[in-house]
């Protein structure tokens, strides 16, 4: 047992939890085959097989499902030990990995990623964009720092520090710029283009203008916030956005805008971190300087 390594326990959970050898290898940053012999040589250490190796997934044993909860409490125990160091090192210096869902990440990060680098010099900023619950999965196992999502995603462990709030944009086909604006009623008769399922975007969309347990008449999904934009363009239905992808959603695209009858739909954007996390002050002052850079952001006003 004495021959264990960190970095076989770190590929062990990667493969434990994305359920996929190359999978594992691409969060791990390193080959299939190193990956897949580092797994071997646990194995081998262990003197028991962790996963069952299918075509196209694998699966973890029993023994696996076990040691991989263990791995889990390991690794978070480690990582919240190397923040612990990185809290008395100063105000955000270091490494800091922040993830940001999907329909923040294109609109807001590349002025936060700027901001940051020209306030600490001495981050080392490593951000990640994946939907909601894969952000929660990430910073519940210490793998991220922080993460900015909408609010409120309720879980005691984390702290959440509301940042902004923005509305909901209707986005429909040229030709209807002159059509009255709908009702949430209306939008239920209209064909409604929203993303895929897992995006927190979609249920709040969905929220707005559906009851509880129905959907639209007529609705369609896209993959992203600019395919459906794209499709509205090409005159396939309509589609709502929020307020801060307007800008570079639009640019290219034939569309019209309007503002929703009020009370109009909206979300509130803010940032989450674990309530163990050292650094907690830290990521405070980093939602501080999400906040200041994302004012402009989220005020842009429909054409």
């Amino acid at each position: 047992m004495n021959n264990l390594s960190m970095r076989q326990l770190r590929y062990f959970d990667a493969l434990a939890r994305l359920g996929h050898f190359g999978r594992a290898a691409e969060d791990c940053a390193v080959s299939q085959p190193a990956l897949s012999m580092q797994i071997r040589e646990l194995e081998d250490i262990l003197g028991a097989p962790l996963v069952e190796r299918g075509a196209r997934q694998v699966r973890l044993t029993e023994l696996g499902e076990e040691f991989a909860l263990r791995v889990r409490d390991i690794l978070t125990a480690v990582n919240e030990l190397d923040d612990l160091v990185r809290a008395r090192t100063g105000p955000l210096l270091g490494r800091l990995r922040i993830g940001v869902i999907p329909t923040v990440a294109p609109y807001l990060l590349p002025e936060v990623i700027t901001a940051l680098q020209a306030r600490y010099p001495g981050l080392d900023l490593r951000p990640r964009e994946a939907v909601t619950q894969k952000l929660l999965e990430d910073l519940s196992g210490a793998r991220l720092d922080a993460a900015i999502v909408a609010l409120p995603v309720s879980e005691p462990g984390l702290v959440e520090m509301p940042l902004f709030e923005e509305e909901f944009v209707l986005v429909r086909p040229p030709q209807e710029a002159d059509h009255p604006v709908p009702s949430a009623q209306g939008l239920r008769e209209m064909r409604l283009l929203l993303l895929e399922e897992g995006h927190c975007f979609r249920d709040q969309a969905l929220a707005f203008c559906a009851p509880p347990r129905s959907a639209p008449r007529d609705m369609m999904e896209g993959s992203s916030l600019s395919t459906l934009v794209q499709m509205v363009s090409a005159g396939i239905g309509v589609t709502l956005v929020p307020e801060m992808a307007v800008p570079v959603e639009t640019r290219s695209a034939r569309v019209a805008l309007q503002r929703l009858a009020r009370p109009r739909p909206s979300r509130q954007i803010g940032m989450i971190w674990r309530r163990s996390n050292p650094r907690g002050d830290q990521m405070r002052v980093l939602g501080e300087l999400v906040r200041e850079v994302a004012q402009p952001s989220a005020g842009s006003q429909p054409r």
